[in-house]
Formats: C-alpha cells, sequence, structure tokens
C-alpha cells in the first residue's frame, strides 16, 4: 500500500507541474500580447508628440526673425530640411545642418527681412513624420 501512495504522490506531483508550466506558459503568451499593443501605443504616442513641436508653424504667420531661429532650432535634426522662399529668390533655398547661410546678409538673395512676414507649412512624408518646414514672404 506504501508503493501506491507514493506512486500516487509523484503522479499528483508531475500533474500540478505539467498544470503550473501550462498556466505559466499562456500567461506568458498573454503578455507578450499586450506586450506588442504596448509598443505599439508608445510608437504612435511618440510620433504625435514629436509632430507637437510643429504645430506652431502650421498655415501660420511668422516673422523673418522667427523664421531664421527655425533654422537654428530645427536645422541639426537628420533628415530635415527647411525651405525659404522670399520675394527676392521666389525659388526658394533649403537648409539643413543649422546652416542659415546668407539668410542675414542684406545684399544676398537668401537675406531674410528679420521683420517681414512668412507663413508656415509642415512637410510629411507619406508616414505622417514631419520632413521639414517651408515659409513662403507674404
Amino acid at each position: 500500500m506504501n508503493n501506491a501512495a507514493s506512486a500516487l504522490k509523484v503522479a499528483a506531483g508531475l500533474f500540478l507541474t505539467i498544470a503550473l508550466i501550462t498556466i505559466v506558459v499562456m500567461l506568458f503568451g498573454s503578455a507578450q500580447e499586450g506586450t506588442k499593443q504596448a509598443q505599439t501605443e508608445f510608437a504612435g504616442i511618440q510620433t504625435e508628440l514629436t509632430g507637437q513641436a510643429f504645430v506652431g508653424y502650421e498655415n501660420t504667420i511668422l516673422t523673418g526673425s522667427q523664421v531664421v531661429s527655425s533654422i537654428r532650432r530645427f536645422g541639426n535634426k537628420e533628415e530635415f530640411k527647411i525651405d525659404i522662399k522670399t520675394k527676392k529668390n521666389s525659388g526658394g533655398t533649403s537648409y539643413t545642418k543649422g546652416n542659415i547661410g546668407n539668410t542675414q546678409s542684406i545684399t544676398s538673395n537668401e537675406y531674410v527681412n528679420p521683420s517681414g512676414q512668412f507663413k508656415g507649412e509642415v512637410v510629411r512624408d507619406a508616414n505622417n513624420v514631419v520632413t521639414g518646414l517651408t515659409f513662403t514672404q507674404q
């Protein structure tokens, strides 16, 4: 009888171990799905917050000094371009890497009048990621 009781104890222990492993695997699978969903939501929030820095430039009238400041502020971003179109240079000039070029040289075609008025536009790619700004003198 002692052998039968020992066998039952071993069988019960084995059954409980298998049940515990099954529960852990099921919980891990659920947690993994939750983690994936959280990562997706976080990525969306991160993209939205990144775009918030540019909300003030969308269809807004800015002064020339604000336009030049935006080159300094955002021009260092990787893969980011700022285009400025003035009445003197309607084709526009592109600025990257924070280089303000000749925007402060009165004799240059790139000159941006500090008190001039420019309409801002945010440029986005197909993924709705902000890739640049365009300013057109009014």
